[in-house]
């Protein structure tokens, strides 16, 4: 009954009536299911075919199909067609997205499997610096001494010269210094020297470069009187005199270099109690600035800092 335009096209044979029996019988007894209400109501038989032509059009379907043809069907066809389309797009988001899971995740595990732990620093207060082996990279001037001008708490200081030796005998003084600097397998000393901004003062810092934190240790130890950095003397009018007279030296060591110092009042004159602590204040406030500065860098990453 999906289809009301259908005609019984049975070739059944049924009892002929008289042409009055069927026309007394068809407005209260059995009607055509495809015909009008009303249609055959006083019809003759003997009217023009036309007649069941003009009636056709009245005829409205109780059922509708899909397949039917008219404006009717592609409103409900169209929505058929869309609904499918996008349950298509719907599995095909859901497989694009189940495959990038998957595909994220086989990185996020091959990452684990092929990630290497992170290498752990040396150990040792000097970490990378105890050893010349995880602390290769040779010195510079400008990693030591940066700047030219320091400041700290109102003083200031100014570096009037800087020298780079390789043969470590060359910036220092003494037998002693001399022989632990070989033993140790020193490959460089470099040096700058300073001046206070009073011209009361002034001085030289130096840093040898050795094998290890034990040779280090070494030079350290044999640092005295007649043991200590050479003096470097500039070409301005104080320091030109750099290294006559009487001078306070002292030495450390900072993994495997060894920082040696030599400081003297302008005139070369032996400083009392408050003139030894203006001097060694200078010598706190430029090594901190300069030297030490570049040695905690190397200590933490092994190499020069930027």
């Amino acid at each position: 009954m999906g289809f009301p335009d259908e005609r019984d096209t049975s070739t059944e044979s049924t009892p002929r009536r008289s042409r009055r029996a069927r026309d007394t019988a068809e407005p209260g007894g059995s009607r055509n299911p495809f015909e009008p209400i009303g249609a055959a109501t006083g019809r003759r038989a003997k009217e023009p075919a036309a007649a069941e032509t003009v009636a056709e059009p009245a005829r409205r379907s109780t059922t509708w199909s899909p397949y039917d043809e008219g404006k009717r069907s592609r409103g409900p066809l169209w929505f058929t067609l869309g609904g499918v389309a996008v349950l298509g797009l719907f599995v095909a988001g859901l497989v694009v997205m189940f495959k990038s899971g998957g595909s994220d995740q086989a990185e996020t595990q091959a990452a684990r499997r092929t990630s290497a732990p992170l290498p752990s620093s040396p150990p040792g207060k000097y970490s990378y610096a105890t050893d010349r082996k995880t602390d290769p990279e040779p010195l510079t001037v400008k990693e030591l001494f940066a700047t030219k001008k320091i400041a700290v708490a109102g003083r200031s200081y100014t570096m009037t010269v800087t020298s780079k030796v390789k043969k470590c005998s060359d910036g220092a003084v003494g037998d002693k210094l001399q022989k632990a600097l070989k033993a140790g397998k020193c490959t460089q000393i470099i040096r700058a020297s300073f001046r206070d901004k009073a011209g009361k003062l002034m001085g030289t810092v130096g840093v040898a470069n050795l094998k290890s934190s034990k040779t280090a240790t070494k030079v350290q130890s044999v640092g005295s009187k007649t043991d200590y950095v050479k003096p470097l003397a500039g070409k301005d009018s104080l320091t030109k005199s750099l290294g006559t007279g009487s001078g306070g030296t002292q030495m450390w060591m900072h993994g495997h270099y060894a920082v040696m110092i030599w400081f003297q009042n302008k005139d070369g004159s032996k400083p009392d109690k408050k003139g030894q602590k203006k001097l060694f204040q200078a010598v706190d406030d430029i090594t901190k600035a300069t030297v030490f500065k570049a040695l905690d860098s190397r200590t933490l990453t092994g190499h020069p800092g930027t």
